[in-house]
């Protein structure tokens, strides 16, 4: 027995998955650059922003390869180029698969020390900033890189042509 046709729906979900880490790089640059100014509420309200598109992302890429899985019995999209782009794309897929697992530790953990510290500094007790700013300066690259090759990938496995 053959299995059905993906619906419609699903196909959306890849160029709006690369659309959401799109946003998510810009975000995170701008977040950036509100903290290097000093503008420490408006990178608070950035990378909050930059986490929930984030966030939504996962979601939507999560259902997307859930319902490939049962449509099609393959949970994702078999890359067609050939020659030298092969080892370039898996070696940017491996590398942002493995690196985005640590962003789903490493982007809640540094949030959480970021608003800790804001809480403290804004109820008068001493605000470990340190603290926060140690892991963000590993979380913030990782993050930047996953939320690029995601846009990159995605360009690679449903534009690049197959010969």
């Amino acid at each position: 027995m053959t299995k059905p046709d993906v619906p419609d729906w699903v196909l959306w979900l890849p160029p709006l998955n690369a659309s959401l880490n799109g946003l998510a790089t810009v975000l995170l640059l701008l977040g950036w650059w509100m903290i290097q100014r000093g503008q420490r509420d408006a990178h608070k309200r950035t990378m909050l922003a930059a986490f929930a598109v984030s966030a939504v992302f996962l979601a939507c890429y999560l259902v997307y390869h859930g319902v490939l899985k049962s449509y099609t019995g393959s949970g994702s999209k078999a890359f067609v180029g050939v020659g030298w782009i092969r080892p370039v794309y898996y070696s940017i897929l491996f590398s942002h698969v493995f690196l985005a697992f640590f962003v789903a530790v490493l982007a809640p953990l540094t949030i959480w020390k970021g608003l800790a510290a804001d809480k403290a500094e804004r109820l008068g007790q001493p605000a470990n900033w340190a603290g926060h700013r140690r892991i963000a300066k590993v979380t913030f690259p990782i993050w930047v890189y996953v939320s690029v090759t995601g846009v990159v990938i995605y360009f690679l496995a449903y534009h690049w042509p197959s010969s």
